[in-house]
């Protein structure tokens, strides 16, 4: 199928064939209709995407203050890699459309394939033929309206979130400062509330426009039209409520709206205008400052839009979805019209010619369409759908299947060059994987496989995939894959490795393996069904130049170590993924095993117990682990501690010596004669490519995995323990560990 994308380092616009995307439970698959280009929104990032690095650097602060934390955490080359591996990568453009429902996903009965519905979302409801979108971000549209009216369902849900916030009555007088595409829906839903509503924009033609749909002046705010529309309406009161739907660097709306506002108005802010408030005209009028999101309750909320978990009616009377489905049925009755307001309806196959005849200046438009293939000119209905092919306690560690001995990759014999797949394209497969595999000798980088079309089309073209694709069984099929690389959310990487063992390719999965002992158990089942331990999951730090390099210097102990690892995590930012407990585990779940196997692998032996207590309050955590010769380690796990402060630091002391890592920058070996490592200038080698090299080699000559299946199973296990441990506050032995 064919997206509009931009590479936001070069500003490159393209039209891209790109896979399909899959048709996941929870959502359906549709065929684009017709999808609306925000005039808005979108135009200010294509154009930020053609600005200098600089440029781009200056317009957005906030990501300029992630960078030099990644910079103090993970070193300059991984942070390099992930920045630039994000600026060179083709991103979509889109976030309004409607379509034909093709295919239906497990759990969906609202909708069947051939409905009209409308979508919402700028990662679901993209300038594409084809988009997967979830239950909460689509609505059907109401019988009678013409799709490409339906596809300013989005935009027209921003506009009315923006006038619910200002909370209107009937007979009041509002200021609608900007009278763009939102502005003019705006001023359309502030007169069908009841509201008396005043324009003000710099373009006549827009002031024009706004006054045929039911303003009742409008005015350039240099001018004195507007303050005098306001005096004559109002007493000389000033306004109820003022609505910001503009753009730029002026301050010119912020003062404005202070000028004429009533004592204790309110101002909404809807579009993305500069807040300088002037502070004393503010405080005098005790104006209430609103900040209107989006399309309403449940934007950004990951739990809403993607699991599809509705909020209370009672309790949240108006989400996205129901805003969605209210402002088309606005536009089904005849209270909002955006006819008036569409410019151009422009072929999808003209995407890049029309952005650029908007960016340029050649096109003034307030709203354009694009309309697929399939759709009549004079906007008929479209054509029938084709649907698609669908897609004291005692924990007891699981006894491991016994291993079927040293083989060739899925028993062919050792051939050149071991080709690869990866499930998954996400940051850290193209930045810290990925980049470390191409162009090693004896390689082949064969198929990616993602749920989302771009990150494919993406990965293929960074990182040279032979193919990419949203059809996982279509590559499990493959026999000439000879491995698997599980790089995907943590939900999913034990079923996905039980896939993969059953099809007879070794597998790499990024930690963790399992989020629960049934998981770990299914993994094992697939081992033993099928003969094929060839399991490697991500755990690096093991690998790591460094901490091998102190490993050897500190040498062989005889009596039992004391090993303290501190972790200082970090809060994670609001709507991080990692967040989702209920269906992503804990946060140590997700990364602990790092943790709980980097101290397995120093003392040389696997926990036989776990003892974990947390702080009230916080995901702060202190875990004891013993082991068998009497030695002990102790992870605390911080998210609460400075951002200056070093990620990771690890002591280990036995025998009258200590080992010391401070954060994979330095090592030092105390005890005998003195060793300290020079230090690394903030170029943190973690040891993925060593590991990295280490799996392909195995797979290569069928020789053992790099670290046993035992040991995989035994940290999962003690990572696993940490859950029941904590629910039980007491230790909780690893049965079935010798």
């Amino acid at each position: 199928m064919k997206q509009v994308v931009q590479n936001y380092k070069s500003g490159e616009l393209a039209v891209l064939d790109v896979p399909v995307p899959g048709c996941k439970p929870g959502g359906v698959l549709v065929r684009s209709a017709f999808s609306l280009i925000s005039t808005g929104t979108e135009l200010m990032k294509v154009s930020e995407a053609g600005m200098s690095m600089l440029g781009k650097a200056r317009s957005r602060p906030d990501q300029v203050a992630k960078v030099m934390q990644s910079v103090a955490t993970n070193g300059v080359p991984a942070t390099y890699r992930k920045v630039m591996g994000k600026l060179d990568s083709w991103t979509p453009l889109g976030y309004s459309l409607c379509g034909v429902v093709e295919q239906v996903g497990a759990g969906i009965e609202d909708v069947a394939v051939g409905d009209l519905v409308a979508c919402a979302g700028n990662e679901h409801a993209l300038h594409a033929e084809l988009n997967w979108v979830p239950k909460n971000l689509y609505t059907p549209v109401p019988d009678g309206l013409a799709p490409r009216h339906a596809a300013f369902g989005t935009v027209g849900s921003i506009a009315m979130q923006g006038v619910r916030r200002g909370e209107p009555q009937l007979g009041d007088v509002a200021l609608v400062i900007g009278l763009g595409l939102i502005g003019q829906l705006v001023v359309q839903l502030l007169a069908a509330a009841g509201a008396r509503v005043v324009g003000a924009d710099p373009d006549p033609e827009r002031c024009a426009l706004a006054e045929r749909l039911g303003a009742e002046a409008c005015g350039d705010p240099a001018s004195a039209a507007v303050e005098s529309a306001v005096a004559g309406l109002t007493g000389g009161h000033g306004v109820d409520q003022v609505y910001l739907a503009a753009g730029g660097s002026s301050n010119q709306p912020v003062e404005l709206a202070a000028r004429l506002s009533r004592d204790r108005g309110r101002v909404v802010d809807i579009g993305k205008c500069r807040l300088d408030l002037p502070w004393n005209a503010y405080y005098e009028k005790e104006l209430d400052v609103r900040f209107s999101r989006s399309y309403g309750p449940g934007r950004y909320d990951p739990e809403y839009e993607l699991e599809g978990r509705d909020y209370p009616i009672g309790q949240v009377r108006w989400t996205e979805r129901r805003n969605l489905a209210c402002f088309l049925d606005l536009l089904a009755r005849g209270s909002v019209d955006v006819e008036p307001l569409i410019s151009l309806v422009a072929d999808f196959e003209d995407a890049v010619g029309t952005y650029q005849r908007l960016q340029d200046g050649e096109l003034k438009a307030v709203a354009v369409l694009f309309r697929y293939p399939g759709q009549q000119a004079e906007d008929g209905a479209p054509p029938e759908a084709e649907a698609v092919p669908a897609e004291a306690p005692s924990v007891t560690v699981p006894a491991v299947p016994a291993a079927p001995g040293e083989r060739s990759p899925g028993g062919r014999g050792t051939r050149t060059p071991v080709r690869l797949a990866f499930v998954g394209a996400g940051n850290y497969a193209t930045s810290m994987l990925l980049p470390h595999l191409v162009g090693r000798d004896a390689v082949e980088l064969s198929t990616v496989v993602t749920t989302t079309a771009l990150s494919a089309a993406n990965a293929r073209r960074k990182f040279g995939f032979a193919g990419a694709t949203t059809d996982l069984d279509a590559v499990l099929g493959d026999k000439s894959v000879d491995a698997v690389f599980v790089v995907t959310r943590h939900s999913s990487h034990a079923e996905l490795t039980r896939k993969a063992l059953l099809a007879g390719k070794a597998v790499f999965v990024e930690k963790p393996l399992a989020l629960t002992e049934e998981e770990l158990a299914g993994v094992l089942a697939a081992v033993e069904e099928s003969g094929n331990d060839r399991i490697q999951v991500g755990f690096n730090r093991r690998f790591a130049p460094l901490l091998r390099q102190a490993k050897e210097r500190f040498g062989a102990r005889t009596g039992p170590a004391s090993l303290r690892y501190l972790v200082n995590a970090g809060r994670l930012e609001q709507g991080s993924w990692y967040l989702r407990q209920g269906t992503e585990g804990s946060r140590f779940a997700g990364e602990g095993g790092h943790f709980i196997d980097t101290a397995s692998w120093l003392l040389g032996a696997d926990p036989v117990s776990v003892y974990a207590v947390s702080t009230s309050g916080n995901e702060d955590l202190q875990v004891l682990l013993r082991y068998p010769d009497g030695s002990t380690a102790t992870i605390s796990y911080v998210t609460t501690g400075p951002s200056a402060f070093p990620k990771e630091t690890l002591d280990l002391v036995a025998d009258g010596r200590a080992l010391r890592l401070d954060d994979f920058v330095r090592a030092s070996v105390y005890g005998g004669k003195r060793w300290s490592s020079p230090r690394l200038n903030k170029a943190r080698d973690k040891g993925q490519n060593a590991e990295l090299a280490a799996f392909v080699k195995a797979v290569r000559t069928g020789g053992p995995m790099p670290v046993p299946l035992e040991s995989l199973v035994a940290t999962t296990a003690a990572t696993l323990a940490v859950r029941t441990g904590l629910a039980a506050g007491a230790p909780v032995t690893l049965a079935g560990v010798r």
